[in-house]
């Protein structure tokens, strides 16, 4: 699986929301900053959010964006859904988006595919931003460090 900028940018400024729940409305400039994403694709994104109930936003000077929702009745799954589509690897293992295949009868790696799939979902649907927003940032070193045979690509 790999996330469009758009759901990366959609996590990002969620998460901000997470963390500044209490303090008040943020700026769109300040989430934009905040976030490093840009003005314009964010004022897309936000209408996004708004539209799923997600965030919400007040005008005036005081006014800008906070999170419309507990943040633990927001999931990764949902929000990668909303802006993506599918959590499949492939489409031969997707159900909103499947893509039929010729060598389905007789392929055995699709297996696979289908319980990566079982698994991202489970794990996605499951992951909240309350939950999401306490993760440490990973560290390089964390990141690097993995024992892998073969994982080049990874």
């Amino acid at each position: 699986m790999r996330l469009s900028r758009k759901t990366d940018y959609a996590l990002r400024v969620l998460l901000a929301l997470v963390d500044r729940r209490g303090q008040g409305p943020v700026s769109m400039n300040e989430l934009a900053k905040q976030n490093d994403v840009p003005k314009k694709f964010l004022e897309h994104i936000m209408l996004d959010l708004k539209s799923q109930g997600w965030g919400e936003s007040s005008p005036g000077r005081m006014g800008g964006d906070v999170l419309a929702l507990p943040p633990e009745r927001i999931t990764l799954g949902q929000v990668v859904r909303h802006f993506d589509g599918i959590l499949a690897p492939v489409g031969c293992v997707s159900i909103s988006n499947n893509e039929p295949c010729t060598q389905a009868p007789t392929c055995r790696f699709r297996r696979v595919l289908l319980d990566i799939r079982n698994v991202t979902a489970s794990y996605m649907d499951n992951a909240t931003l309350a939950q999401v927003s306490r993760n440490a940032p990973v560290d390089d070193r964390e990141l690097f460090s993995l024992e892998l045979v073969g994982g080049d690509g990874i």
